[in-house]
C-alpha cells in the first residue's frame, strides 16, 4: 500500500478523500490556491502545496507522494496528466491515460461498445463534411444530433429536426467543438425525444475482474440488461477504477442505448456507497496499488435508499447567480453523510465552482430518506452568504 497520496483536486471531494486514506492509514498532500488556503482540505491534509497545474507532478515528487487522486475534477479526465504521472512512476488513481483517452472522444467510445454488444442508437463515425452529414441524416431518420467528439457538458451538441437545420448547424458544432476541445471531430446520433439519463457504477482491476454497483435511477425497469451491457464494456475494454457508463432509456420503447463512459469518479458516488456498503475511494486506491482483488464476488445487493443533494453559494431567486462573500457561522444536521470544505469564517471566493458541501441521507425507503432529507435540510444553516439551501 501507499505510504502517501497527494490530492490533485480542492473542495468536499479533497476532504472525502482524506478521509478515506486516513481510514487506510495512508497520508495525504493536500494542493491549495491562495483562494482556498483556509478550507478544511488544507487544514486536514498532513502536508499542503500551493497550486500550480504545472507543478503538481514536481510536487508529488519532493513531497514523496507514490500516487495522485484526481478526485472528480478537470485533472481526473486529463490524458495528459494520467500520462504525465505514468511517466514519472507516479500512480495515478484511476483509469489509464489509454482508456481515459478511448472513452473521452465518443466516436471511438461507441466503437469500443459495438465491440461489446451494447446496445447503440442509430449513428455514424467522424464526419468528413456536411454534404456526407446529409446522406447519413436520412439514412438515420430525422430527428438527429449532430455532436462533436471531444468534450462534455452539452457542449457541441445539436438537434436537428431537418435537412436546414442540419446544414445551418454543422459548421457551427466543428467550431464551437475546435475552441473549446481543439478537435473539430462531429458524428450523428438519433434523437430520443422522451428518454432519461441512467448511470450504472462500474468498477474493473488489473486482473480482468468488473463489478457493477448498481444504477442512479432505481425507478426504470430492464437494469439487468443494463448491467450485462455496462460489464461487458468494461471487459472488453480491459477498463480499471472507478467509472460510471451512462445509459439512454427510451421511456416509451423501453430500450436502452450507449450513451458514453464517465472515466472517474462521479459526484453522486456517495449513493451508490450508502445503497451497496462500499467505499469506492478506498477501492480506487487499492486498485491503483495492486492490492483489489475479488471484486466480481462482492454481492452487490442494495439496501434501502439514498439521497444526495448539492448545496451551492448561489442566489435561486436571481437565476442561480453564484454568490461570494464570508461565512460567518455554518452547522450542518448530524443526520446526513457532509462532505464539505467549508467553515466558520472562510472566505467564498467567485473563482470556483460554486458547490460548498453535499448532504447525503440514507433509509429503508424513499419515503423515509425523503423526511429525513427534509430534517436534514431544515437543521442546516449557513450564514453570512447566500445558499441554495431553501430551493433544495
Amino acid at each position: 500500500m501507499f505510504s502517501k497520496v497527494l490530492i490533485a483536486n480542492r473542495g468536499a471531494i479533497a476532504v472525502r478523500i482524506e478521509r478515506t486514506l486516513a481510514k487506510m492509514g495512508v497520508k495525504s498532500v493536500a494542493v491549495y490556491s491562495k483562494a482556498d488556503r483556509d478550507s478544511l482540505h488544507v487544514e486536514n491534509a498532513d502536508e499542503a502545496v500551493y497550486l500550480d497545474v504545472d507543478k503538481i507532478i514536481k510536487a508529488a515528487l519532493d513531497t514523496g507522494a507514490e500516487a495522485i487522486h484526481p478526485g472528480y475534477g478537470f485533472l481526473s479526465e486529463n490524458t495528459v496528466f494520467a500520462a504525465k504521472c505514468e511517466e514519472n512512476n507516479i500512480k495515478f488513481v484511476g483509469p489509464d491515460s489509454s482508456q481515459i483517452k478511448l472513452f473521452g472522444l465518443k466516436h471511438s467510445a461507441r466503437e469500443i461498445a459495438q465491440k461489446a454488444n451494447v446496445p447503440l442508437l442509430s449513428g455514424t463515425g467522424l464526419l468528413k463534411g456536411v454534404d456526407e452529414a446529409i446522406v447519413e441524416a436520412e439514412k438515420i431518420g430525422y430527428p438527429v444530433m449532430i455532436k462533436s467528439t471531444a468534450g462534455g457538458g452539452g457542449i457541441g451538441i445539436r438537434i436537428c429536426e431537418n435537412k436546414d437545420e442540419l446544414v445551418a448547424s454543422y459548421d457551427n458544432v466543428c467550431h464551437l467543438a475546435e475552441s473549446n476541445f481543439n478537435d473539430a471531430g462531429v458524428f450523428l446520433e438519433k434523437y430520443i425525444r422522451k428518454a432519461r439519463h441512467v448511470e450504472v457504477q462500474i468498477f474493473g482491476n488489473e486482473y480482468g475482474e468488473v463489478a457493477t454497483l448498481g444504477e442512479r435511477d432505481c425507478s426504470v425497469q430492464r437494469r439487468n440488461q443494463m448491467y450485462t451491457a455496462a460489464k461487458s464494456l468494461a471487459k472488453t475494454s480491459g477498463y480499471r477504477s472507478a467509472g460510471t457508463v451512462e445509459f439512454l432509456y427510451d421511456e416509451s420503447d423501453e430500450k436502452f442505448y450507449f450513451l458514453e463512459v464517465n472515466t472517474r469518479l462521479q459526484v453522486e458516488h456517495g449513493i451508490t456507497e450508502e445503497v451497496y456498503g462500499v467505499d469506492l475511494v478506498e477501492w480506487m486506491i487499492k486498485e491503483a496499488a495492486g492490492e483489489l482483488k475479488g471484486i466480481e464476488e462482492f454481492k452487490a445487493v442494495p439496501n434501502g435508499h439514498s439521497i444526495e443533494v448539492r448545496v451551492y453559494a448561489e442566489d435561486c431567486i436571481n437565476n442561480f447567480r453564484p454568490c461570494s462573500g464570508k461565512i460567518d457561522d455554518v452547522t450542518f444536521s448530524d443526520k446526513a453523510r457532509v462532505e464539505t470544505w467549508i467553515r466558520k469564517n472562510i472566505e467564498i471566493s467567485a473563482l470556483y465552482d460554486p458547490m460548498l458541501a453535499k448532504l447525503i441521507v440514507h433509509a429503508e425507503n424513499r419515503e423515509k430518506a425523503v423526511e429525513k432529507m427534509l430534517d436534514v435540510l431544515t437543521e442546516s444553516k449557513i450564514y453570512g452568504i447566500t445558499t441554495n439551501l431553501e430551493y433544495l
